[in-house]
C-alpha cells in the first residue's frame, strides 16, 4: 500500500475589480474574510508560485505546502522526469475564474523572455468554460493582417479591441492561449484555467478604469512579448461521449482531457511518468485505490501522486472532470 494518497488543497481566493460571487456561492469556495458580497475573481486551487504555495487540506500531510511535499517525496509526487526538470517547483497552476466585467487586454511572455526579465517561467494557458451568459465571450488573438504599426496606432487611439477576435462562448468550450497571444476574458464567464507556474501578466489595455479601480499598464514590456502572427479563431469544441476520455489540449506544458462518466472506470497510469490532476466540474465521485477512497465534489481539484499507478473513479450519480498531467511531449 502506498504511503501517499490523493491530495486536496486549500483554495486561495483573490479579490479582483472584475470579480463576482459565483465561486463562493456555486463552487463552494470558502475563505475567511470573503463573503457573497466580495468580488472574487480567482480561486487558486493548486499553486507552486512563490508566496502562493498551496497547502494540503486532507490526510496526515494536511498543513504542508506543495513545495515541502515535493522536497520530501520528489518523483513519487510529480514523476521522475517531471522532478528532474522542475525540481521542487510544481509546474502547473490551476484556477477557477469568474469575470463580471472585462478583464484587461493582456499578454504573457514565453519562457525565454520570462527567464531573461523575471527569472521565471513563461505562461501558456488554456481555459475551459463552465458558465456563460448570453453574448459573453473571449478576446483571443488578432484579426488577420494586423501589424505592429497598426497595433501601436490602435493602442494610442483606444481602439485596440477592434483589432482582436471576439468569440462568444458556451459551457464546454475550450480555448488554448500560448504565450504571446493577446487575449482577454469577457464579462459573464466562469471558467477553469490551467497554466504554467507563472504569475507574469503584461496588462496592455484596461478599459479606461478610473479611481480606485485604475491599474498599471505594461505596454512597453508587452511589445516584445506579443506574437503578431497569433490570429484566427481559437475555440476548441468537442462533444463528450459518456464514459470515454476526450483530449482537449496536448502541448509541451500540459495534457488536458475531459471525461464524463456514470459508471466506475479504472484508470491505468503505469506508462505515465507524471502526477495526474482531477478537476471536478460537475457532480461528484470517489477515487478508490489500495482499499482506500477519497470523495471529490464539484469545484474541487485533487492531485494523484505519480506513485499511484491505478485508481477506480466511481461516480456519485454522474460526474464530469478535467484530467491533467505532464505528457512525454514536455521538453
Amino acid at each position: 500500500m502506498s504511503e501517499l494518497y490523493p491530495l486536496k488543497f486549500e483554495s486561495v481566493l483573490k479579490e479582483k475589480v472584475w470579480g463576482g460571487n459565483a465561486l463562493v456561492t456555486r463552487y463552494n469556495k470558502k475563505q475567511k474574510n470573503f463573503s457573497e458580497s466580495s468580488k472574487v475573481g480567482e480561486s487558486w486551487e493548486l499553486s507552486g508560485v512563490s508566496e502562493n504555495q498551496s497547502i494540503v487540506s486532507n490526510g496526515f500531510l494536511a498543513g504542508n505546502n506543495i513545495e515541502e511535499l515535493i522536497e520530501v517525496y520528489m518523483g513519487d509526487i510529480t514523476g521522475d522526469s517531471v522532478y528532474e526538470k522542475f525540481g521542487n517547483e510544481f509546474p502547473l497552476l490551476i484556477k477557477f475564474i469568474e469575470a463580471r466585467e472585462d478583464l484587461s487586454i493582456q499578454v504573457h511572455p514565453g519562457n525565454e523572455l520570462a527567464r531573461k526579465r523575471h527569472n521565471a517561467y513563461g505562461k501558456t494557458e488554456m481555459w475551459h468554460i463552465l458558465e456563460s451568459e448570453n453574448g459573453s465571450g473571449i478576446y483571443t488573438g488578432f484579426r488577420e493582417g494586423v501589424t505592429r504599426d497598426m497595433y501601436i496606432e490602435a493602442l494610442e487611439n483606444g481602439s485596440l479591441a477592434s483589432l482582436l477576435n471576439f468569440e462568444t462562448v458556451e459551457p464546454g468550450d475550450t480555448y488554448f492561449t500560448p504565450s504571446g497571444r493577446v487575449h482577454a476574458i469577457g464579462p459573464g464567464t466562469v471558467l477553469v484555467e490551467i497554466q504554467q507556474t507563472s504569475d507574469i501578466t503584461y496588462r496592455i489595455f484596461d478599459w479606461n478604469r478610473e479611481g480606485d479601480e485604475k491599474r498599471d499598464l505594461h505596454t512597453e514590456m508587452a511589445l516584445d512579448a506579443i506574437d503578431f502572427d497569433a490570429s484566427g479563431k481559437a475555440k476548441i469544441r468537442k462533444e463528450t461521449e459518456i464514459n470515454k476520455t476526450e483530449n482537449l489540449v496536448d502541448c509541451e506544458f500540459f495534457h488536458t482531457s475531459i471525461l464524463a462518466f456514470n459508471k466506475p472506470l479504472k484508470q491505468d497510469y503505469f506508462q505515465l511518468d507524471s502526477f495526474v490532476l482531477y478537476i471536478c466540474i460537475e457532480g461528484g465521485f470517489l477515487i478508490r485505490w489500495d482499499g482506500s477512497s477519497e470523495k471529490v465534489t464539484k469545484g474541487e481539484t485533487v492531485l494523484l501522486p505519480a506513485m499511484i499507478r491505478e485508481v477506480t473513479l466511481e461516480p456519485i450519480g454522474e460526474a464530469k472532470i478535467l484530467e491533467v498531467y505532464i505528457s512525454s511531449k514536455a521538453d
